[in-house]
């Protein structure tokens, strides 16, 4: 997407527009800006500098287009924090009004899982993959001795996550999972599952009947008793799969932002309550 007119507006003054719901009241007194939740909360874990998330509660990230005012505080925010690859119109702001500005991109701190769609994006349903992101996010801020204690925590914290995942997903009757889209890639290699999903890494994309034909036939064999679907996508598809297979229905969260339909107010919440549907689901001792 070109920024161009939007680059032109938000340097002309965009002071009146209308602030959006974003996480990002703030506007551009925020000191660090975020392109989505999961790097939000990497960010304040570390800091108690204020935050502005481009991506609003409840929006798909994949979906996010920015206003003039937000390209503004890409601008001039003190740091921003973002996923090269991931969101075309938080690239374009990046490359355009702060090519040299500090940044930080998540895409360099770990390695990336390549699907038949293309990268699969959803790097933090790995939680050992948020440390070095916050590693390097904690490398450009002021106060190091704060972020050190910090930064200690928080691998700590995700230490502890990736512990429990590991653990509670060791012995199950089921490795096999199904969902509405390509999400949960990092997560299935790293715990040692099998994701079936219904749609590709895009969760606007349709399946085709083929593909809907594939994933009823891999439930029958592998015995699956539930179909997941998510929060902040249709869960349509879904229902009805699992009511033409007779089976069960859950959530299993992507993390792409929490609202008042989460299973748990931050993202280590949320990861222990995927771990939970997964242990269910699959029969885990």
């Amino acid at each position: 997407m070109l920024l161009t007119g939007m680059m032109a507006a938000a340097l002309g003054g965009c002071a009146g527009a209308s602030e959006q719901s974003s996480g990002a009241s703030d506007s551009a007194r925020a000191e660090i800006v975020v392109a989505d939740y999961p790097l939000q909360y990497v960010v304040e874990q570390l800091t108690d500098l204020p935050v502005a998330n481009l991506t609003a509660p409840g929006v798909e990230p994949h979906d996010l287009e920015l206003t003039p005012q937000q390209v503004r505080q890409v601008q001039e925010a003190s740091l921003v924090v973002y996923q090269s690859g991931f969101q075309a119109a938080v690239d374009d702001a990046v490359a355009q009004v702060r090519p040299d500005g500090p940044s930080v991109d998540a895409s360099a701190s770990f390695e990336p899982l390549t699907t038949s769609d293309g990268v699969d994006p959803h790097f933090w349903l790995s939680p050992k993959n948020l440390i070095p992101v916050a590693q390097a996010v904690a490398a450009q801020l002021s106060d190091a001795d704060s972020e050190a204690a910090k930064l200690q925590a928080f691998t700590d914290r995700m230490n502890k996550l990736d512990a429990d995942l590991r653990d509670g997903l060791a012995d199950c009757q089921r490795q096999t999972f199904v969902t509405t889209h390509a999400a949960f890639g990092y997560l299935a290699r790293d715990y040692g599952l099998e994701q079936v999903a219904i749609a590709g890494l895009d969760p606007n994309n349709e399946p085709s009947a083929a593909r809907l034909a594939e994933v009823r036939a891999t439930a029958e064999k592998t015995g699956v008793t539930t179909i997941f679907y998510e929060t902040l996508a249709s869960d349509a598809v879904a229902k009805s799969l699992a009511d033409d297979l007779g089976l069960a229905t859950d959530v299993l969260d992507p993390v792409e932002g929490v609202t008042s339909a989460s299973r748990g107010d931050d993202y280590a919440e949320i990861m222990e309550a995927n771990l939970a549907a997964l242990r269910k689901a699959n029969g885990c001792r």
